[in-house]
């Protein structure tokens, strides 16, 4: 994509931050349709997901459930502008906010949020920057395009409360900052191949499962809470969920924090299966010697 059509394209976003969440999410859903109809490959990848995920949905459920989740992710991405734009103001408005936000402001360890790849994700982002003011450090996929990557930049760090690290650069000024006393804002469930991972069960499914999270929690003395975000119909804004520390993670045993890790992700998805983020090949890296599963 050019330069000049990503700008066109976020200008379009700036503007539709101006109307009602109500018309956003309304040009959203419809957004999703269009990707649901348009996007084959990205389609077939979430049904394959579903397939191996929920063996227990037939077909047409699983069709179903398909473009359900399409019209919540054309909603996540019209809604980016929103998250981008908006006034403080309006986003404590909209975000509705669950649980102990204010934990790691008091507590005397750093505290890692686990935050699974719900298409409200950046919401949560936003909502541990408006509703607590510890400092936070989180890790990004950086972008091909230098336009978008600067504006996802921009719009995750525009509160002033933190900084985002590429998922490309070295460990070291992540844990610096941790070691300072930043909360960590950690995104768990992607498969980003073998290195620093584990094959263990992601719904029956042997998943390259990341290591890193009980690693690093445990050499630096981490308190890990879960967050969960999600987006409510229509106009009714956004439901963040900070759920209790985790008494029993990571323990002296990594795989074993990697599967107790996965178990709460499926609970988490069971209780809001349309909005997990089905398009994300999450089993493309296989144990060797196993066959491809796309």
């Amino acid at each position: 994509m050019s330069r000049v059509l990503a700008r066109a394209l976020l200008a379009l976003l700036w503007g539709l931050q101006r109307l009602p969440l109500g018309v956003q999410a309304a040009l959203g859903r419809g957004f999703g349709r269009l990707m649901h109809r348009l996007a084959g490959s990205r389609r077939r990848v979430a049904l394959r997901n579903l397939e191996l995920c929920m063996p227990e949905l037939d077909e047409p459920a699983r069709r179903a459930l398909v473009r359900e989740h399409f019209g919540w992710l054309g909603r996540s991405l019209l809604e980016r502008g929103l998250l981008w734009h908006a006034s403080p103001e309006r986003l404590k408005r909209l975000i509705q906010v669950e649980g102990d936000v204010g934990l790691a402001e008091r507590s005397e360890r750093p505290v890692m949020w686990l935050v699974p790849h719900f298409v409200a994700l950046d919401v949560a982002g936003a909502s541990t920057q408006l509703f607590q003011k510890k400092m936070v450090a989180s890790i990004y996929q950086a972008q091909s395009n230098p336009v978008f990557d600067e504006a996802m930049r921009r719009g995750r760090l525009r509160f002033g409360q933190g900084q985002v690290f590429a998922r490309s650069e070295k460990a070291l000024p992540l844990v610096r900052a941790v070691r300072k006393g930043w909360a960590f804002f950690n995104l768990p469930d992607m498969d980003f191949g073998a290195r620093d991972a584990a094959f263990v069960p992601f719904f029956g499914v042997p998943a390259a499962t990341l290591l890193a999270p009980a690693r690093m929690a445990r050499s630096l003395g981490m308190v890990v809470q879960p967050v969960v975000a999600e987006m409510l119909p229509g106009g009714q804004g956004y439901r963040v969920r900070f759920l209790p520390p985790w008494d029993d993670f990571p323990g002296d045993d990594d795989e074993a924090a990697a599967r107790r890790m996965n178990r709460w992700i499926e609970d988490e998805i069971r209780r809001n299966p349309s909005q997990y983020l089905w398009v994300h090949r999450r089993f493309k890296t296989r144990p060797e010697g196993q066959p491809p599963l796309y």
